[in-house]
């Protein structure tokens, strides 16, 4: 009897629905794979000249989908559970995750690796993001104590909280003035419904990463009561980029954790002048 390869099982035609399969994929060498990608994805750089694009976030191009034949579709969480189902409907595998954990994406990166056949690439990958984890640790314990963080995912209504972000926060030393919220994977449930409230916690510093819209600064400066918060006071607002941050990947772990430390440093600084 002929052994039939493992390898003839591995999808050869893929399509991203979001970043963080897509940056996953290239970073462990299967990029070649990739047929279409979303209009978000912006890591590696060059990857909406060399992809098609076939969504935006929460809209799809189900005809042109359908056209690049893939053998499986990547999604990630309730948000595009739509597109998901009209895929299945129109015949199409797909593959939706919903991790929102610093645990769920490695688990997240492990799985997408072993599904293409890419192993041993995926380890080693997971080799780095475990060092990046492992250096925000340890950059944690040279804070001599920890800032009060407010992170603003989004201005109208004010939601704060998303877990991924969350423990990053915490990870490199921070508090997150709204922890609790982790425990709510739809946004609904992160509303802060009295701005007063965030007056009265008064974080150290403010990070904002508003998805898909630029910070504009008078959105908060302007706010009522929020000139004495010590992160407005002492100049401690920092935005994001929401490709860094916002996309449960690879991105978050590695340049995301290095932009809160990067801002950290900055307020720590700033208490010695």
């Amino acid at each position: 009897m002929n052994q039939i390869s493992s390898f003839s099982y591995y999808p050869k035609r893929v399509v991203c629905l979001t970043e963080e399969t897509t940056e996953t994929l290239y970073a462990i060498g299967s990029q070649d794979i990739i047929v279409g990608v979303s209009g978000f994805c912006v890591r590696p750089k060059n990857v909406r000249k060399e992809k098609k694009t076939i969504s935006t976030y929460l809209d799809a191009k189900f005809d042109e989908i359908i056209e690049l034949r893939p053998d499986v579709v990547f999604a990630w969480s309730d948000l595009q559970a739509d597109i998901c189902s009209e895929l299945i409907k129109r015949g199409i595998n797909v593959i939706c995750f919903n991790h929102r954990s610093i645990e769920g994406i490695k688990q997240m990166i492990f799985q997408l690796g072993l599904m293409v056949g890419k192993e041993k690439e995926t380890q080693e990958f997971l080799s780095k993001i475990e060092v990046s984890i492992l250096k925000a640790r340890e950059f944690s314990l040279t804070l001599s104590h920890k800032p009060k963080v407010y992170f603003e995912e989004w201005y109208d209504p004010l939601i704060s909280g998303i877990c991924w972000v969350s423990e990053i926060i915490e990870l490199c030393g921070g508090m997150d003035i709204y922890s609790e919220n982790r425990q709510y994977p739809d946004a609904k449930g992160r509303i802060i419904k009295d701005a007063d409230e965030i007056v009265e916690k008064n974080p150290d510093i403010i990070l904002v990463s508003w998805c898909g819209k630029m910070y504009k600064s008078e959105k908060i400066l302007g706010r009522s009561g929020w000139d004495t918060i010590s992160a407005v006071r002492n100049n401690q607002i920092h935005e994001i980029h929401s490709s860094i941050i916002l996309q449960p990947g690879p991105a978050a772990l590695t340049d995301g954790i290095d932009e809160v430390k990067r801002i950290y440093t900055h307020w720590k600084n700033s208490l010695l002048q």
